[in-house]
């Protein structure tokens, strides 16, 4: 069984005439095109034009809530605009980090105005203004609309299916010279008594003359079609390849001077283009006092440039993941594009088996023969756990001399077999497997070795991470009820929802509490902070709210009461508490906040109304704060919302402009039982927008009894 793979880019070629009329309107060096499937939180790298696909892998995918400016764009339906390096570092330092060099930058969201279906960035060189023009807005508008449309179409015929790989645009045709004036000019280049050549984007030399062959000391038939710095030893420092990454980039001219030993100082100056890069070369004379007795570098003992950029972007984006999933994602999203395996896998050791914790490219029924395989197997990957080597296999030959009993099921061509260790321990193994023959150099294994050290160091924290956070919650939804008593006359529904990544327990809190068959008293709270001391703070204040509530004290004197608990307690922390006590009988509803968000109601007839209760303090400050009660109806067929404001605080947002939208959304969801209600406002609320506090909701319906 061959891994799973997708049609690349099925449906995005309708993309191309589009990408290269913005490249040309807005005199963009580099476009990139993102699609977000439907129901996805990520990106996927599409359509590339101007850039080779080895510079822009690490953004192969790119999740909606990563530091990255077109997830920025796409989240929050904008136009992201970075003039230049400085900027960049400062705002997005994880793609300053990767890409240091000077270029100006727009990312915006593909849309129609309901949801984005991706994203585009554009890339300038910075001697152009630094602010986007008029027409160059609307030529990035323009194309926005034209892509949406089209991602919509080939969504809905089921044509849209992002691959493993972007689709490469080829560079704008130049102008192609007769038979006569092609002579012409190799006659010419080879007439210089200077070295010159030409590379693509990729790199790769597509035409070198005899001068320059000479100077740097090769056959131009060697040179032609690679890379300088693969077949040439002494180009394997760091230092060409970083020039060509910033000439790619930047579309600046850029020169360094490097020693071909044993003596020979060169020049080499690059000019870039939309088409590729023109080197020019010339002997100089050396630094002063420069070491010239340099031997050139054995084979493959250096790591490239671009390796080492990815590690350096793989490191930084592990910073940022806290969960053993998210980890996974994460490397799951830049080693598959970045370093060239077509399949990947992340096991760990669990009671004495192997736990397939996360992997790409390989189907779900091929990792379950890697599932629960104990670890005294005869397997490389049970072997990588138990000693804490790592093993290469060029071949399927080679792998299985060493073990006899190994199968061919993933159709793969070599494998990369990688302990992960931490503190001193194996923690798990990385399993990458190459689909094309790959010689495993020493430059790779240092590579994949350093890149196993950093997934192990970030698993490692991840797994701590969850098991405090497991703990955290399980605590908190034990202070939470675990039912909601029923009241007939009332439709009641309630949802938590845990803050996002990176935050520790909250202290939300609901309760709804019967007093008798036509009372009901219903309370919403949030605690300060998010900690243990937070959470059992939020059970002693839902313990004294249900408390005074059942024996019928008012709103009011039951947030005072409340109060002076908190006041006694002096826990350092302030607490949001709204209290509703419904009268079933009388269809009315008396309300009283310690500043809480307000409710809503909405009417029979659909329409809504955010409800101004006047405000108390909030609890845990005054100990003689007083709290007044409003009283409001709530004829059959009404539905109060309370939640917490999590679900309405958006950062750059006017909180009472999200309140207003909630309002909206309320409104709008008409003939649905209060439990799709809840669903539909909480879909709505962490899609619209990243929410970094807990939710609470709590919504109760009237009908006639």
């Amino acid at each position: 069984m061959r891994p799973a793979d997708c049609a690349a880019g099925a449906g995005l070629e309708r993309l191309d005439a589009a990408v290269a009329e913005v490249v040309q309107a807005t005199g963009a060096s580099v476009a990139l095109v993102y699609v977000l499937p439907r129901g996805e939180r990520v990106l996927h790298l599409a359509v590339v034009a101007g850039a080779p696909g080895h510079i822009t892998a690490p953004w192969a995918r790119i999740d909606l809530g990563a530091p990255i400016p077109v997830a920025d764009a796409v989240r929050e339906d904008r136009l992201v605009w970075l003039g230049g390096r400085e900027e960049v570092a400062r705002r997005y330092p994880r793609l300053g980090l990767v890409l240091p060099y000077d270029f100006m930058l727009a990312a915006a969201p593909i849309t129609d105005g309901a949801a984005a279906s991706g994203g585009l960035v554009l890339l300038w060189p910075v001697f152009r203004p630094p602010e986007p023009s008029p027409a160059e807005r609307a030529a990035i508008d323009s194309f926005c609309r034209t892509a949406c449309g089209v991602l919509r179409q080939a969504a809905d015929h089921g044509h849209l299916t992002p691959g493993n790989t972007p689709r490469v645009l080829p560079p704008p045709a130049s102008r192609v010279p007769d038979p006569d004036e092609a002579l012409a000019g190799v006659s010419f280049a080879e007439r210089l008594p200077v070295g010159c050549c030409a590379m693509d984007l990729d790199g790769r030399i597509t035409f070198i003359n005899s001068a320059a062959t000479k100077l740097v000391g090769a056959d131009g038939a060697v040179l032609r079609g690679a890379r300088p710095w693969e077949v040439l030893a002494w180009m394997r420092e760091p230092v060409f390849e970083d020039h060509y990454r910033a000439a790619v980039v930047s579309r600046l001219p850029t020169s360094f001077t490097a020693l071909r030993p044993p003596d020979t100082w060169l020049s080499f100056q690059l000019y870039p283009d939309a088409s590729g890069i023109s080197v020019h070369i010339t002997p100089v004379a050396g630094p002063e006092g420069a070491d010239t007795r340099r031997d050139p570098l054995p084979s493959g003992e250096l790591a490239g440039v671009t390796s080492l950029y990815h590690l350096m972007h793989l490191a930084a984006a592990l910073t940022e993941a806290v969960g053993v999933q998210e980890v996974v994602d994460l490397v799951a999203d830049q080693i598959v594009p970045a370093f060239g395996p077509q399949a990947m896998a992340v096991l760990t050791a669990e009671e004495g088996r192997l736990r397939t914790v996360g992997y790409r490219g390989y189907t779900a029924e091929l990792t379950e023969r890697f599932d629960l395989q104990p670890l005294t197997a005869h397997t490389p990957t049970a072997r990588v756990l138990n000693t804490g080597v790592p093993s290469f296999f060029a071949t399927f030959a080679e792998l299985q001399r060493e073990y006899s009993s190994a199968v061919h099921p993933d159709g793969m061509a070599s494998w990369a077999f990688l302990p992960l260790i931490a503190s001193d321990r194996v923690v798990g193994s990385l399993v990458l497997a190459y689909g094309q023959p790959h010689s495993f150099t020493p430059a790779d294994r240092a590579v994949l070795t350093s890149l196993a050290g950093l997934v192990a160091q970030a698993l490692d924290r991840a797994r701590l991470y969850d098991t405090k956070h497991e703990l955290a919650h399980t605590l908190q939804a034990g202070l939470l009820p675990h039912t909601l008593p029923r009241v007939q006359g009332l439709d009641v529904a309630a949802r938590y929802l845990p803050a996002g990544r990176g935050k520790d327990i909250g202290g939300d809190f609901y309760d709804l509490i019967r007093r008798a068959d036509t009372t009901v008293t219903v309370a919403i709270g949030d605690v300060q902070g998010h900690s243990i001391i937070a959470a059992a703070l939020m059970g002693q204040v839902r313990t004294a709210v249900h408390a005074h509530a059942t024996i019928g004290t008012p709103p009011g004197e039951v947030l005072a009461r409340t109060n002076r608990l908190l006041v006694d307690l002096d826990p350092g922390l302030f607490t949001s508490c709204l209290i509703a006590h419904i009268d079933l009988a009388r269809h009315r509803a008396h309300l009283a906040t310690a500043g809480h968000p307000p409710p809503i109601l909405r009417h029979p007839d659909g329409r809504t109304e955010v409800l101004h209760v006047p405000p108390g303090l909030l609890l845990g400050i005054d100990p003689d704060a007083s709290y007044p009660t409003t009283e409001v109806p709530l004829p059959p067929g009404s539905t109060l919302a309370l939640y917490t404001d999590g679900l309405v605080e958006v950062p750059g947002s006017d909180i009472d402009d999200t309140t207003a939208d909630l309002a909206r959304q309320l409104a709008d969801i008409q003939g649905r039982t209060m439990d799709e209600v809840a669903d539909r406002l909480v879909a709505y609320a962490t899609a619209s927008a990243p929410r970094h506090d807990d939710i609470a909701l709590l919504l109760i319906q009237a009908s006639d009894r």
